[in-house]
């Protein structure tokens, strides 16, 4: 139980760096809207949803779920206020992403480095066990972030990036299934759907786990 609420603080720091890239991306872009209203910090408590960062995990992990998940509140973002917009658009959606795939990248680093000081200090691997779990937990969680995000379905980063890659006549359907977009979403997670859209994080995983048993 220790170690699964200790998930929780590592959820919330990879979606607060998610948010805060967005913002940042976006005041790179020319919108000053998430600094203005202090969202760009990794103070968590201007981004924590009370229901998507706190509720939600802690339910998961109560009811000891194999999926753990949850989100902040949304960076505020003006689009009009963009050099390019459809340019901007795609860069500031696919910031948030990214951001989490550079932090999988850390979390392995990091556990490499405690998994080689340990072994140069002699320390016993029970002792490692907490540290290695947690970091596990931090790869694993952020290559979920990245590819749930960029599902093309409202009103995930995907969708963004999707409705500004496609010709303009295109963005009515988006429009259309936008209030429809949580209701798709749990029928994408609650069915093999799921599979197409989660591949890439199996991959990567197996790809991370070969890596880290390397130095075990």
């Amino acid at each position: 139980m220790i170690e699964q609420l200790l998930f929780i603080p590592v959820l919330i720091f990879s979606i607060v760096v998610h948010e805060c890239a967005h913002g940042i991306a976006a005041l790179r872009a020319g919108d000053p809207t998430a600094k203005l209203m202090g969202r760009i910090t990794l103070n968590p408590l201007p981004h924590i949803d009370p229901i998507g960062s706190i509720l939600l995990p802690g339910l998961l992990i109560l009811t000891n779920s194999s999926f753990l998940f949850g989100w902040a509140k949304p960076v505020p973002v003006n689009p009009a206020n963009f050099r390019d917009r459809r340019r901007d658009e795609i860069r500031v959606s696919f910031a948030g992403p990214f951001s989490n795939l550079v932090l999988s990248l850390l979390f392995l680093l990091l556990t490499i480095l405690i998994i080689l000081l340990y072994k140069f200090l002699g320390l016993p691997d029970s002792s490692l066990r907490l540290y290695y779990s947690v970091l596990r937990s931090g790869i694993i969680i952020n290559l979920v972030l990245a590819f749930f995000n960029l599902i093309p379905v409202p009103p995930l980063d995907g969708s963004h990036i999707l409705e500004n890659l496609l010709p303009y006549s295109y963005r009515q359907f988006f429009y259309a299934i936008r209030p429809y977009g949580f209701f798709i979403l749990l029928l994408i997670i609650m069915t093999p759907l799921a599979n197409l859209f989660f591949w890439p994080v199996r991959v990567l995983w197996g790809l991370y786990s070969s890596i880290i048993g390397l130095f075990l």
